[in-house]
């Protein structure tokens, strides 16, 4: 008995290792399960749904009645739809061309300035500092920056009044023809923290041997900048540009809490629009319309970042 077991222990020690039994490849899609069920009942089947509605007339009650393409063409010939789209444009620029920028030069100085010369901390405290308006929920913002931007007791009035600034004192988000131009620069404050934490952590994985090659070869720092960093974050830059120019057409709290797409219209964006013309208006059709060519172009200039992103990590890799 005792050599039998030595000779079975001896053989398992000298053989292969057994290996565990393989989970079948069916048990996986169990743990998608979840997640796929949950995706369709929040995402995929409001958004058929909504499309079908785009195709009726209906005011919220009774049955719909089937138009076609009604919408789409009335769509086509609507002088506010197209305003509120070329008031999103303008938000592009606020909350993706603009913080993208800034975010970059932030980022570099943190990374490269603060960061050497005072300590990766402080430069951590600033990081988190300008990545603050992202975690404060935009009902909250919104309100605080319509304390601050009120025309008679607000306090930048008030801060310019007392800087002998007076003539400068607006009615910032009364005037139409300032409105649009005041919440594009809260946006920029909103947005301005989350391209800055993306590019410092693409810098990160900067080789700083090529920055030491360069700098050997006289290059100075706006050459490494343009020819040694860009290029290794451009990954980072796609994914900051994608997704800040879809929160840009998603746009919806800050014109709602701020200015309620007025005055006269002057802030109206296409969420925005859909939303009034689905609920308060009772267009149902209508709305669903609008929401429905948003996604549309959200889906597709997704599709186009996502393209980016990966030529660009394809052409890191080779």
């Amino acid at each position: 008995m005792t050599v039998t077991v030595e000779r079975g222990s001896r053989t398992a020690g000298e053989g292969t290792p057994s290996r565990p039994p393989r989970r079948p490849r069916s048990s996986y899609a169990l743990f998608l399960l979840p997640g796929v069920l949950a995706f369709l009942a929040v995402v995929i089947v409001p958004f058929l749904m909504n499309t079908g509605l785009s195709f009726t007339d209906w005011q919220g009650v009774g049955t719909p009645h089937w138009t076609g393409l009604a919408n789409y063409r009335e769509l086509l010939d609507d002088s506010e739809f197209w305003a509120s789209f070329r008031h999103s444009l303008f938000m592009v620029v606020a909350m993706a061309a603009i913080p993208t920028a800034l975010g970059l030069v932030l980022a570099t100085a943190l990374f490269d300035y603060v960061g050497r010369h005072f300590g990766p901390r402080i430069a951590a405290i600033l990081r988190a500092c300008f990545y603050l308006p992202q975690v404060l929920p935009i009902a909250v913002a919104g309100i605080v920056w319509s304390w601050i931007l009120a025309p008679d007791d607000g306090s930048l009035n008030a801060l310019l009044k007392a800087v002998g600034l007076s003539s400068w004192r607006q009615d910032w988000l009364g005037d139409p023809d300032l409105a649009l131009y005041t919440v594009m620069g809260v946006m920029v404050w909103v947005q301005l923290g989350f391209p800055l934490v993306v590019f410092m952590a693409g810098l990160q994985r900067v080789d700083p041997q090529l920055h030491e090659a360069a700098e050997l070869d006289g290059a100075g720092w706006w050459c490494r900048f343009w020819h040694v960093t860009l290029p290794q974050i451009r990954p980072e830059i796609y994914v900051v540009l994608t997704w800040c120019t879809i929160a840009a057409l998603k746009v919806f709290g800050a014109v709602y809490v701020l200015t309620k797409g007025g005055p006269g219209g002057a802030t109206d964006v296409p969420s925005y629009f859909s939303f009034t013309t689905f609920f308060e208006k009772t267009q149902v059709g209508y709305g669903a319309a609008i929401s429905t060519v948003l996604t549309v172009l959200v889906l597709a200039l997704s599709l186009v970042g996502l393209k980016l992103q990966t030529r660009a990590e394809e052409g890191e890799v080779s």
